[in-house]
């Protein structure tokens, strides 16, 4: 297997979007390959990730019509699905393929068109990835579920709700700095608390918003990248696991077996400890899964990860800077795109190039969740 590097990162602004699916996922890819430079006739396998723009758009055959837009060749061109983390999904597919030698250069993208349509019916959308013979049945949902999470973390290590909302104000904080996120306007504490109850102890400002957006990524065999890009970053590994796939099969609702079991995968094919991460993207859907999250990862030992993150452990100059870039709270979630929009983050944080840059960053993680837990990435790369 070849060693595999990013050559090109591109990513649209994270909101509210006039353009089509298709337009938003043409937008990042182009931009991908222009900072590759790599033409889209040089591409010979492409990937998009992409969960609900069937249900919310009316469009299916979504990796065609963007591969086709974007004048690539009669390659294959897929669309992947897995819940929110299809965007790592489809990132991963495009790594296997150049480090089997099938392809030399692979285009992964993301992307999701999730507003113009009533809140109810995204929110019923995105509880398709929830078993609906069971879960389904019940009426929860995604808030529902990480709002049980909030409260059995509580519970279980006796921490304060104040700990967790400080996530957000650092979220908000973080993405003051950066362009390309919807939420950017500070808050303290204290107004998350005030904000709206949505599934308390879950509040609004603990939530991601509603969004549109696309991401992509190019790569290629890491012995060529610098032919084409000043500032490879590689790949060290990638890993995917499957979790459970209905909330009566978790074993507790403060971990997530498909990240401890994908960055035990990651952390050895890498060669490398959590404790040698100098930056991470984490999938922070809520407040509380950044919190499980860095938990999950070895940031963090067990019940340690919101009082680190009240400590400022979990800044940009703190002990594990933690979603520099706002994350899903601030810069928004547009599920298919998430994936991508993380290693956009990590590789510009890799090549010095971040609005909120990590002080010597060379090491950096992507972690990517879909479902109640049920599928996971982690990617771990490295400044070359």
């Amino acid at each position: 297997m070849r060693d595999v590097a990013v050559i090109g990162i591109g990513s649209t602004y994270f909101g509210k979007s006039e353009k089509s699916i298709i337009d938003l996922g043409l937008e990042a890819c182009r931009k991908a390959l222009k900072d590759a430079a790599v033409e889209p006739k040089q591409i010979q396998s492409f990937y998009l990730g992409n969960f609900v723009g069937e249900v919310l758009t009316g469009q299916s055959l979504i990796a065609a019509m963007v591969a086709r837009g974007l004048g690539l060749g009669a390659i294959p061109a897929t669309k992947v699905e897995g819940a929110c983390a299809s965007g790592g999904i489809a990132l991963r597919q495009a790594i296997l393929t150049v480090a089997s030698g099938e392809a030399d250069f692979a285009l992964a993208a993301g992307v999701e068109k999730m507003s113009g349509v009533p809140t109810a019916r995204v929110t019923t959308a995105l509880a398709g990835s929830m078993d609906q013979e069971l879960d389904g049945r019940v009426g929860l949902t995604f808030p529902g579920f990480f709002g049980i999470s909030f409260g059995a973390y509580m519970h279980q290590y006796g921490i304060d709700e104040r700990c967790i909302h400080q996530v957000a104000v650092k979220s908000r904080s973080n993405a003051s700095n950066n362009p390309v996120c919807y939420l950017r306007k500070p808050v303290t504490v204290e107004e998350v608390m005030m904000s709206y109850p949505v599934a308390e102890p879950l509040r609004m400002f603990d939530c991601c918003p509603i969004s549109d957006g696309a991401a992509a990524a190019v790569v290629c065999p890491a012995d060529t990248a610098r032919e084409y890009q000043r500032k490879p970053v590689k790949i060290l590994s990638i890993a995917q696991t499957l979790g459970s796939t209905r909330i009566s099969d978790l074993s507790g609702m403060v971990s997530f077996e498909a990240t401890v079991q994908a960055a035990g995968q990651a952390y050895k094919q890498a060669g490398v400890g959590p404790w040698e991460i100098d930056v991470a993207e984490l999938h922070d859907c809520f407040t509380i899964a950044e919190v499980i999250d860095s938990e999950d990862l070895g940031f963090f030992k067990r019940g340690e990860g919101a009082i680190a993150a009240t400590m400022g452990e979990t800044g940009i100059n703190g002990k594990m800077p933690i979603n520099p870039s706002g994350g899903l709270l601030s810069r928004g979630h547009p599920v298919g795109a998430t994936g991508l929009a993380q290693i956009y983050e990590i590789v510009r944080q890799l090549r010095g190039e971040a609005y909120n840059q990590v002080p010597g960053a060379v090491t950096g993680l992507a972690h990517n969740l879909g479902g109640c837990g049920a599928v996971c990435t982690v990617s771990i790369m490295q400044k070359m």
